[in-house]
């Protein structure tokens, strides 16, 4: 397998620490509102991660968050915690905003054939390990107490800038910086560990530098090595954690333990739509309900991801939904008596080939295509473990037996092919249409097969 890692901006050879089981820890989501299909997409990609990887023969243990508590509005340490946010807008206590909406969160995963990770961890339920944390960066010297947070010191970490080769020199404090110093941070890229001195904050714990929260980033550095131990394998999330969310993981972790924290890197682009990316506070916030409202079934919307590369943005549009509707109902039509792949030696040449289009980086896109070109249901039936079409279930659907009437009008169609009387054909084939049938036709007569979309 070559995985593109961000930290070196390249593709490598996936080598895990122990070749027994990978671990991996992927961003969950912030659970304070429905999430939208462009985060969908990241759970998407994360999926088909998991998934080749057990493809390949690895055993998997993989890790997802789920921030309930210290997600602020903005990365900079300032505005109201999300979980706050949403709590106040519909009237219900953060905790009932949590679980409502990580409900919602994994009844979509599951429509869209999203596996649960080995491990879901809360933040709410980890405080104890992100203290411990944060004490082991005091005691070493990387963070610093102020009146109302503990702040990392990233003057103190060289490497604070690699992961997303940030340029700190135009980011100083000043006039002519970017970036403003504000408060009681020492430096402008320094991020809090944990706050205190929120009296209005309603979800508080007890700490050693008084009754506060936790920042955002501490949690998943404190949660993943928990699980995972000091290094790990893989790390999953979108291009916008790069330059702040995973930059402050990187350095609070190694801060921490002097070691390497992650060694590959994966980051997924936007989905884009009306020339923008889909953000949950802007006007194009779509969810997979509205999709299906529309007539759409839920992996449709998982197909149209599979044949973008997951480190290209996908445009969405309903005309390119309604494109991947069809193509997945070609999919499930196509048929399994004359798969032209029956011969062994032909089937392993195509495997090989779908198997190297999707180890070189999860080349869904191409895989998708070399499935569709060969059209063999035996092969989309053993890559669908990677895929996650659910090609078996939906395949037997439209090959169930035909009921009777629908087998009368068949031979009644074949009859007028027959007798060339080409309008009687074709209001049979946009009868059987209507009842729900795709029709084709062959040397044979009349192919008639179950829709399942």
């Amino acid at each position: 397998m070559q995985l593109f890692n961000t930290l070196t901006r390249s593709k490598e050879e996936f080598m895990p620490l122990d070749p027994a089981r990978v671990g991996m820890y992927c961003c969950g989501p912030t659970v304070y509102n429905f999430v939208h299909i462009g985060n969908l997409r990241a759970y998407i990609f994360d999926d088909v991660l998991r998934r080749t990887l057990r493809f390949n023969g690895y055993n998997l243990l993989h890790v997802m968050n789920i921030t309930d508590v210290g997600h602020l509005e903005s990365d900079a340490d300032e505005g109201e915690d999300k979980m706050e946010k949403g709590a106040t807008r519909e009237g219900l206590t953060v905790w009932e905003i949590a679980r409502k909406y990580e409900d919602a969160f994994f009844h979509d995963a599951k429509r869209l054939n999203i596996e649960r990770p080995e491990v879901v961890c809360r933040a709410t339920e980890h405080i104890p390990e992100m203290i411990a944390m944060i004490e082991r960066l005091l005691e070493r010297g990387m963070a610093y107490i102020t009146p109302n947070a503990v702040y990392f010191d990233t003057s103190k970490f060289p490497n604070y800038a690699a992961l997303a080769r940030l340029d700190l020199s135009g980011m100083q404090a000043g006039a002519g910086g970017r970036v403003q110093l504000t408060g009681e941070k020492r430096h402008p890229n320094d991020f809090a560990l944990w706050f205190t001195n929120k009296p209005r904050h309603i979800m508080q714990w007890d700490s050693p530098w008084g009754r506060g929260y936790p920042g955002w980033h501490i949690e998943c550095s404190a949660m993943s090595m928990k699980y995972l131990g000091e290094t790990f394998d893989i790390h999953c999330g979108g291009v916008d954690h790069i330059p702040v969310h995973h930059t402050n993981e990187i350095a609070q972790s190694e801060g921490a333990t002097g070691k390497q924290f992650v060694r590959y890197w994966l980051h997924n682009e936007f989905l884009i739509i009306d020339k923008g990316k889909m953000s949950k506070s802007g006007e194009n916030f779509l969810t997979l309900q509205v999709l299906i409202d529309r007539g759409y079934d839920p992996l449709s919307y998982r197909y149209l991801c599979l044949q973008a590369h997951y480190r290209s943005e996908l445009m969405f549009s309903w005309e390119n939904l309604d494109a991947a509707q069809q193509g997945l109902r070609r999919v499930y039509s196509t048929s399994a008596e004359n798969d032209p792949l029956t011969d062994d030696a032909r089937y392993a040449d195509a495997k090989a080939e779908a198997l190297e289009a999707l180890n070189d980086d999860l080349g869904t896109p191409q895989l998708v295509g070399i499935l569709n070109r060969y059209g063999s249901m035996r092969l989309w039936k053993e890559f669908d473990a990677v895929l996650g079409l659910d090609v078996a279930r939906r395949s037997r659907r439209a090959e169930e037996e035909l009921p009777e009437e629908v087998k009368r009008l068949v031979e009644e169609r074949n009859a007028a092919r027959r007798a060339r009387d080409w309008q009687q054909s074709d209001a049979i084939r946009n009868q059987l249409i209507e009842m729900g049938y795709d029709v084709g036709d062959s040397p044979a007569g009349t192919t008639v097969r179950r829709k399942v979309l």
